[in-house]
């Protein structure tokens, strides 16, 4: 346990101050802990705890058949499940080398790129209320609302799907999902619209946010940073375009970028995302083929080849690395999880060291970690 340190003013009083942040604290977003000293209101040092969500989910993967570790990935990343998915069944169909039908490749983008709105609403409305705006959380969760009442129809869940599987997904979309969709993207567009023109250029918004926790693009890079947090610091660097995977190079959108890798840049890029995501969905929707949405593997238990890959996928944090060995059985060898909130995290330290204190906040939250990647 760190203790409170011996320096001393002339005056007698002690030069710094221990601070304990969290583990339960509604602004580390999940079971954080940060160790912060501070003089007056100054953060001098800090060190960051991590692992009271740790549940060993990659040794877990290891007594699994390959389906069933689809579950598992569903926990990690909690907010965006149908990413996590998406990048684990990849990486089994590579080592396999399993072709995925096309339809079910539309379908994937679709439930993909809404979960990243649902996931960047999310965002949006937490790093409202650490900056003390309320409004803009009710507006963020009527949209995010409406996209799980969505993915509820999809698969039959809110959240914690299962619905992609090896070579696929589950079953085909419901019958009227034309109609469902097509109603959905114009009020979830006015929606982040609405939270758009409320939040974004607010003067005091922008007091809280604009030059705070800002980090150069050498030092982001050189901390891992990828997703958002890197392109907030102008590093046009998107997985969907620069590495095109399932069928993204059928699509014309833009990758948004910042300026000066602060808090609002960070909140602005996933602002601009979200739009660029709903023109995703409208192409993929007009364009989405009709046939199977599964292999020929059906429910069979698969055994793949010996032999090991690597996939990366575009998650709403970034960039999702599934390192999958395979030694012949119905069974993972070992699975890694590369997981972007941990990567973005390990800058806090860097991010945190000479702000002021009621700066911490809106720097942690402008990072979107989510524990469960973090801990696994």
């Amino acid at each position: 346990m760190a203790e409170i340190r011996s320096q001393i003013r002339p005056s007698g009083e002690p030069l710094e101050m221990l601070l304990n942040m969290g583990p339960q604290h509604p602004s580390t977003h999940g079971v954080f802990r940060l160790l912060l000293w501070i003089d007056g209101e100054k953060i001098v040092d800090l060190e960051p705890h991590v692992g009271y969500l740790h549940r060993g989910s990659e040794k877990l993967c290891e007594g699994e058949q390959f389906h069933q570790v689809i579950t598992l990935f569903d926990r990690l990343d909690y907010i965006a499940n149908f990413n996590n998915e998406q990048a684990y069944c990849m990486a089994v169909e590579k080592l396999m080398g399993l072709e995925v039908p096309e339809r079910a490749e539309y379908v994937r983008v679709i439930l993909c790129e809404l979960n990243r709105i649902a996931s960047h609403l999310l965002f949006v409305a937490t790093m409202g209320l650490d900056a003390g705006a309320m409004t803009p959380s009710m507006l963020c969760f009527r949209g995010r609302e409406r996209i799980q009442a969505l993915f509820e129809a999809v698969s039959g869940a809110r959240m914690m799907h299962n619905y992609f599987r090896i070579g696929g997904v589950k079953e085909d979309l419901p019958e009227d999902f034309d109609q469902l969709i097509a109603g959905l993207l114009p009020v979830v567009r006015e929606d982040v619209a609405e939270v758009d023109r409320l939040l974004t250029f607010n003067e005091i918004f922008l007091a809280r946010l604009k030059g705070v926790g800002a980090i150069s693009v050498e030092d982001a890079i050189d901390h891992g940073f990828t997703g958002p947090c890197l392109r907030a610091c102008g590093v046009p660097h998107d997985l969907r375009k620069a590495e095109p995977y399932s069928v993204y190079d059928r699509f014309e959108f833009d990758v948004p970028i910042g300026l000066d890798g602060d808090c609002w840049d960070r909140y602005y890029v996933r602002v601009q995302e979200m739009y660029e995501s709903l023109r995703i969905v409208q192409q993929a929707a007009e364009q989405m083929p009709q046939g199977s949405v599964a292999s020929s593997l059906g429910r069979r238990l698969i055994r793949p080849p010996k032999g090991e890959v690597y996939v990366r996928t575009e998650n709403p944090r970034g960039e999702l690395g599934v390192y999958l060995v395979s030694d012949g059985t119905d069974k993972p060898y070992r699975v890694k999880v590369r997981p972007p909130s941990f990567c973005n995290l390990s800058a806090i330290k860097h991010l945190l060291n000479g702000v002021w204190l009621a700066d911490s906040v809106v720097i942690l939250g402008s990072l979107d970690i989510v524990l469960g990647e973090v801990d696994r």
